[in-house]
C-alpha cells in the first residue's frame, strides 16, 4: 500500500518522486547524518549551541521535513554535487570582486594580529560554499568559533548533520538567527570564555585586564552585521539583505569585557569552484551583477526537483506548470510566458525569491561530505 505526500510517493520498494523518477533507499548502509530523535553524545570539550532536537520548534514546513528525515539521509548528496558540476560547466563563470574587498582583506590581515578570538560566520544553507579557502592559513592557531547563521532556514535533519560533522572535527559551532537574535547571547559568552586566558596571562605579567577582542568575519551577506547588532542589543552596524552593505572595518565596545570588529564580507578574487559560486548566487550571498539569473534559477529548479523533500510535484503545485526536472531552463521559460509576458529574468527572480523566502520549505543545499 502506498502513501501519498506532497512531492513524494512512499512504498516498500523505495522512493518515487512526482514525475516518475525513483530513488532507491539503501537500508543496508548507515545514514550519513543522525536523526533528531537520537542525537549523539558529544564530547564535553565540544560546545554545540542552538541545536534543536526532536522537541525543537519550527515552521509548518520544517515539521513536514522532519517527517522525511530518514528518507533525506538515504539520499545520495554526492550525486547532486556531481550533477551540479556538469550543469555549471557550460555556464558563464560567476565572478564577483568589488574594489573594497581587496582593501578589506589587506586591513583584516593586520587586525587579525590584535584578535583574541575570531567568529567566522557562514550561511547554514551552504556552509562549505561560504568557507573562504584561505581562512585557515590566515587564522593559524587563533581561537575560532564557527557560526552557522540563518539556522531557521534549514531543517532539523540538516542542522543535526552539520552539528555532528563539526563536533567530530572538534570545531566549536553555534547555530544562530541574526534577524531574531537566537544564539547571540550564547555566542558572546562562548567568545569571552575562549579568550579568558588573555587576562590571566596579563595579570601574571603585572598588567591590567582589558576587554576580549573578537573579530567577526565571513562571506558577504551571511549576516555578520545583524549578528553584531543582536549582540549589542542596538543597531550599531548597517545591515541589509544584500551583499556589499558593510564597506569598512569597525571596532565596537560590547560592555566592559568584549570588543567586536565588524568587517565587510570577504570573498576570493577568483572563485574556482563554480558549483559553490552557483550556490552563493542562489542564496543571495554574492552580487546580482555577477550571474545570469535565468541560468541560476534553471539550476535551482533542477536541484529542487532532485531533493526528496521538494521534488517535481512541489514545483508543479506552486507554479501550475508541469516539471520533469531535466531542463530547468524550459521551466523558467514556461513560467515567463505564463506570468511575466515572456520575461525570463522576472521569472527567474521569482523562483529565486521563492526559494530564499522558504516557499519550498526550509532546506539546506549542502550536506557534510562523507
Amino acid at each position: 500500500m502506498a502513501t501519498q505526500f506532497p512531492g513524494l510517493l512512499l512504498n516498500s520498494a523505495g522512493l518515487t518522486l512526482a514525475g516518475g523518477r525513483s530513488l532507491s533507499c539503501r537500508n543496508n548502509q548507515p545514514p550519513a547524518a543522525i536523526s533528531s530523535a537520537n542525537p549523539p553524545s558529544l564530547s564535553s570539550t565540544i560546545q554545540v549551541v542552538g541545536w534543536k532536537g526532536a522537541g525543537g520548534s519550527g515552521s509548518q514546513n520544517s515539521k513536514l521535513f522532519n517527517s522525511f528525515e530518514d528518507i533525506q539521509e538515504e539520499y545520495d548528496w554526492n550525486d547532486l554535487e556531481t550533477d551540479l558540476y556538469h550543469w555549471t560547466k557550460t555556464l558563464r563563470p560567476v565572478q564577483w570582486y568589488p574594489g573594497h574587498i581587496a582593501k578589506t582583506e589587506k586591513e583584516l590581515k593586520e587586525q587579525l594580529k590584535l584578535m583574541d578570538v575570531v567568529i567566522e560566520v557562514r550561511d547554514a544553507r551552504i556552509p562549505m560554499s561560504t568557507s573562504h579557502p584561505q581562512m585557515d592559513s590566515w587564522l593559524g592557531n587563533r581561537n575560532r568559533i564557527l557560526v552557522l547563521n540563518r539556522e531557521d532556514m534549514i531543517s532539523t535533519a540538516d542542522r543535526n548533520a552539520w552539528a555532528t560533522y563539526y563536533a567530530n572535527q572538534g570545531i566549536k559551532v553555534v547555530f544562530s538567527n541574526g534577524q531574531l537574535g537566537m544564539g547571540a547571547l550564547k555566542l558572546g559568552r562562548l567568545a569571552k570564555a575562549l579568550a579568558g586566558t588573555v587576562n590571566i596571562k596579563r595579570k601574571a605579567k603585572g598588567l591590567l585586564p582589558r576587554p576580549v577582542r573578537a573579530g567577526v568575519v565571513g562571506y558577504p551577506n551571511v549576516g555578520k552585521s545583524s549578528l553584531v547588532n543582536r549582540l549589542l542589543k542596538r543597531r550599531m552596524c548597517a545591515a541589509a539583505p544584500r551583499p556589499g552593505v558593510t564597506r569598512e572595518l569597525k571596532w565596537i565596545r560590547f560592555g566592559k569585557d568584549l570588543e567586536l570588529l565588524d568587517s565587510p564580507g570577504i570573498i576570493p578574487m577568483r572563485i574556482s569552484d563554480q558549483t559553490a559560486a552557483i550556490k552563493l548566487a542562489i542564496c543571495d550571498d554574492i552580487g546580482e551583477r555577477s550571474y545570469d539569473a535565468a541560468d541560476v534559477a534553471a539550476i535551482l529548479v533542477q536541484m529542487l526537483s532532485r531533493l526528496p523533500t521538494v521534488g517535481n510535484k512541489a514545483l508543479c503545485d506552486r507554479y501550475k506548470i508541469e516539471a520533469d526536472g531535466r531542463c530547468g531552463k524550459i521551466f523558467v521559460q514556461k513560467l515567463a510566458v505564463q506570468l511575466f509576458n515572456a520575461d525570463n529574468n522576472q521569472a527567474a527572480f521569482r523562483i529565486l525569491q521563492d526559494f530564499r523566502k522558504g516557499k519550498f520549505g526550509w532546506i539546506a543545499l549542502e550536506r557534510p561530505p562523507k
